[in-house]
């Protein structure tokens, strides 16, 4: 693997928190098989923790993490939501609201 430029890595680091969505609903599912459900969870790791490790080549490593588990906890509650799984309240999207800040807040400041 190669160094990422800045920009690469970031992009690289959200698109492996979002493939955290894979490995969990995977852990979720009760009405798919078996061989579905191993085939999205190792994918989905496969992605997420690949990605995240060739984002820190480029980003500390406590920016990086706030922000993969940040988009990772993003990226599920929209997938449950949209599934009809799960209800936005005003107080959830106040706590959604803090744990982007926070990652936001730890890049601004790293």
């Amino acid at each position: 693997m190669t160094d990422l430029s800045s920009g690469a890595a970031w992009l690289v680091l959200i698109a492996a928190g979002m493939c955290e969505i894979f490995w969990a609903a995977a852990l979720a599912a009760r009405n798919t098989r078996l061989i579905w459900r191993i085939v999205f969870y190792f994918l989905g790791s496969l992605l997420s923790l690949g990605g995240l490790a060739w984002a820190l080549t480029a980003i500390d490593v406590t920016t990086a993490y706030a922000v993969w588990v940040g988009v990772g906890a993003l990226t599920a509650i929209v997938y449950s939501v949209v599934r009809g799984r799960e209800r936005l309240s005003v107080l959830r999207c106040l706590f959604i609201a803090c744990l982007l800040g926070g990652a936001v807040g730890l890049k601004a400041v790293g």
